[in-house]
């Protein structure tokens, strides 16, 4: 029978640092990759020809790869394909940060072409241009169909954080992996990891879902 010791994750200093760093690249990552998503969104919008084909094979190459290879890429493959070398915290979260604005174009994409054309055409018969158009008319109803999809592809990033430990990140999959093999404990350890991710995460879920039933 196997006997469990759970005294090897009382670490609190350990995974406080681990869990900090999973916060703050789950954090920026997504809110960068919220708004440059919002760009390409209005990209997709605006069907511009030359710039929908460049946005579309962007979006096409980040939705049909594996997260991972994308982060090992940039992390190791830009700076000898470029000639520069990148920060290391800037490599490994540039992946997830594209990664996230990927989604986040077609989440803002579908909203806006889900509204009605009713909607499109009496803006326009009122006079309204473009992007007066949008602001008051388009956005102010599609944002409140694009919440729910936002907030999931959210919580997705942060567990999508755990893929950085692959590059020396020091987030709470490293610093599991690094328990690890220090203690043979991987049962201990890597529950421990989960149970830490659903305290991160449940709090969060419940205020999103709050948000998403007022709106």
């Amino acid at each position: 029978m196997y006997e469990f010791d759970w005294s090897v994750v009382l670490d609190a200093e350990m995974w406080l640092r681990a869990a900090g760093v999973t916060i703050a690249y789950a954090f920026v990552t997504a809110v960068v990759g919220l708004l440059l998503g919002v760009v390409l969104g209005l990209v997709l919008v605006a069907r511009i020809p030359v710039l929908n084909i460049i946005v579309n094979l962007y979006i096409h190459v980040f939705r049909c790869t594996p997260l991972l290879v994308q982060i090992v890429w940039f992390f190791y493959a830009l700076p000898m394909v470029t000639g520069y070398t990148l920060p290391d915290w800037f490599a490994a979260g540039l992946g997830l940060t594209l990664y996230m604005a990927a989604f986040a174009a077609e989440i803002f994409r579908a909203g806006v072409i889900s509204i009605e054309k009713g909607q499109w055409e009496a803006s326009t018969v009122l006079g309204f241009g473009y992007f007066t158009k949008m602001r008051y008319i388009i956005l102010p109803q599609a944002t409140r169909r694009m919440i729910p999809p936002i907030v999931s592809q959210t919580i997705l990033q942060l567990k999508n954080t755990s893929l950085l430990s692959v590059v020396a990140v020091p987030d709470i999959m490293y610093a599991a992996g690094g328990l690890t093999m220090s203690t043979y404990r991987p049962l201990e350890v890597y529950t421990f990891a989960a149970l830490l991710y659903l305290v991160i995460l449940t709090p969060v879920t419940l205020l999103a879902n709050r948000f998403e039933i007022k709106h």
